[in-house]
């Protein structure tokens, strides 16, 4: 009997989207007519599949009035932030701006006796499995230049937003992307566990949590599928005693609190230099004081519900614990009426927290930061790297040789300065330790999402 996946709206608790989960034969005849695509599709000259991916996202630019408020629906993001469609098509754009020289041939050598060369082959049949929180920016990552390097695409989405990968594959097709080319699915754990055992797919692309990331790679074991993963995150703040401290503060806040602190690199402990500190805090605190919290299809709302009671509740346990043990919440809930303790949940900032917490180890995911003083680099460096993830850090200094100085000891994928929260599609989107394996974007997204093939060419 086919398992029916419900989207739990947490505006209201109420069922917002239903699909019916697609039975492992069913699931097998799709990936078989997309693999079977798939040769044809590589064939195509590269401007034309270039083309066409820009097509798709032009025309899912131009359902934005439909996604913005679906997304509200799905997983509460407020409507005023407008969507994603202003970084999905950053993204997909420079992917695609860079598709020739990052998929060029590599010449070794082109003389009277040897061709010698390395092209890039596509691997064939993607998976992306996408998250909620950022449902279509975090799928772009993938499925653009996958299908501009010549694969064909399949796209999960997750349950909490059923319907952004249904919406994103209709956009594509109606851009003229064939629908055999790149295709939605519907599936539970146990099917999608199955398949990968039985190696339908050529390459899989997994963004979520780290127990996400052990099932992908469980479930895969022995097949030799290629995988990227990008899971949890604990991303830090370091404000040094030079810094802008009113943009820190700014930049830094809204990098924890937007999207209800659900996001991919949001930041969720902060370092500041103890001279700095107390004045910090205060700004800190005047900022998070001045959000609203409620519906999101309310205009004036600012923080909506977090995407799932079960979420909020986790961020809630941590506070707690956190409490308990010494730390000083500074935020009165009562200010937030909104909080009904299930998905709307007050924000919050924490101060005389430490590394027993789990708040300030622990993934939390939501509207909470832990801020500690600190007396210098070595120190903050030593927190920043206590920690089982390593996606992003940020620093936040006026001397740019002291940041790559501290970067380089930091074990991370990605260093900012003077900003945070923000995928460079230039650079690669990697991560290092707990937070997974791979690289989306910038060329090394290229080569991920293709194998290498060499050309060794005697021509006397």
């Amino acid at each position: 009997m086919s398992t029916t996946l419900q989207c739990i709206s947490p505006i209201d608790g109420s069922v917002f989207a239903s699909r019916p989960a697609l039975e492992p034969d069913q699931a097998r005849a799709l990936a078989g007519k997309v693999k079977a695509a798939q040769r044809g599709w590589s064939a195509r000259p590269l401007e034309e599949r270039i083309a066409l991916v820009r097509a798709g996202i032009a025309r899912l630019g131009e359902m934005n009035g439909e996604t913005v408020p679906e997304l509200a629906r799905m997983m509460g993001r407020p409507v005023r932030y407008g969507g994603e469609f202003g970084g999905v098509n950053e993204r997909a754009s420079h992917m695609a701006d860079i598709a020739a020289d990052a998929l060029s041939p590599l010449v070794m050598e082109d003389s009277d006796r040897f061709e010698r060369r390395i092209l890039r082959e596509p691997h064939g049949v993607v998976l992306v499995i996408a998250p909620w929180n950022y449902p279509y920016m975090t799928a772009v990552n993938t499925v653009a230049p996958a299908l501009i390097a010549g694969n064909t695409v399949i796209l999960k989405h997750a349950t909490q937003t059923l319907l952004a990968g249904e919406r994103m594959v209709r956009a594509f097709n109606e851009a003229g992307v064939p629908e055999d080319v790149f295709a939605n699915i519907f599936l539970d754990h146990a099917t999608t566990a199955t398949l990968l055992a039985e190696k339908v797919f050529d390459f899989v692309n997994f963004t979520g949590s780290v127990g996400g990331g052990r099932a992908i790679e469980r479930a895969a074991a022995g097949t030799f599928t290629p995988l990227g993963l990008e899971l949890g995150g604990k991303d830090p703040g370091y404000v040094l005693e030079d810094a802008d401290l009113e943009a820190a503060a700014a930049t830094l806040i809204d990098g924890a609190m937007f999207n209800s602190g659900q996001c991919c690199c949001g930041i969720e402990r902060i370092y500041v230099a103890r001279s700095l500190f107390d004045d910090f805090v205060e700004r800190a605190l005047a900022i998070v004081n001045d959000y609203r919290l409620g519906n999101p299809l309310d205009t004036d709302t600012t923080l909506g519900p977090m995407a799932n009671v079960r979420f909020a509740e986790e961020v809630r346990r941590q506070t707690a614990e956190a409490v308990s043990a010494g730390a000083r919440a500074l935020v009165d809930p009562a200010r937030f009426a909104a909080d009904d303790g299930g998905a709307y949940l007050a924000p919050q900032i924490l101060v005389d927290v430490d590394h027993d917490m789990r708040v300030m180890r622990d993934e939390s995911f939501g509207p909470v930061v832990g801020i500690m003083p600190v007396d210098g680099d070595e120190e903050a460096i030593r927190l920043m790297n206590d920690s089982e993830f390593g996606l992003t850090a940020a620093l936040w200094t006026r001397d740019a040789g002291r940041a790559a100085r501290i970067g380089a000891a930091i074990e991370t994928g990605t260093v900012f300065m003077n900003r945070c929260d923000y995928l460079d599609p230039a650079l690669c989107w990697t991560g290092c330790k707990n937070t997974g394996r791979g690289g989306a974007l910038s060329p090394i997204g290229y080569y991920n999402l293709t194998r290498p093939k060499s050309y060794h060419l005697k021509k006397a």
